[in-house]
């Protein structure tokens, strides 16, 4: 899977989710690339939700959730992940 279908994929499947109202992406692979994990078929992935409810939760319980909703991505096309809640 290239890197923007995998995008697609997760707004897709985080902005399915009823408490999220947006989320915004960003490809952080290219800080990566010299490292000698660096994988080509895994991403590094920033993401930002926007969601009243996930903002009210605790941190480790979102991500636990947006973990959850996002195994599959996670565990087949990202090596990288960093989630932040506005």
């Amino acid at each position: 899977m290239d890197i923007e279908n995998l995008i697609k994929n997760i707004k897709t499947k985080l902005l399915n989710y009823s408490d999220i109202q947006n989320v915004k992406i960003e490809d952080k692979t290219y800080l990566h690339q010299n490292h000698a994990s660096h994988d080509k078929n895994k991403f590094h992935i920033k993401i930002i939700i926007y969601s009243k409810d996930f903002k009210e939760m605790s941190k480790i319980n979102a991500t636990k959730q947006v973990n959850k909703i996002l195994e599959e991505e996670i565990k087949n096309y990202i090596h990288s992940i960093q989630i932040l809640f506005e």
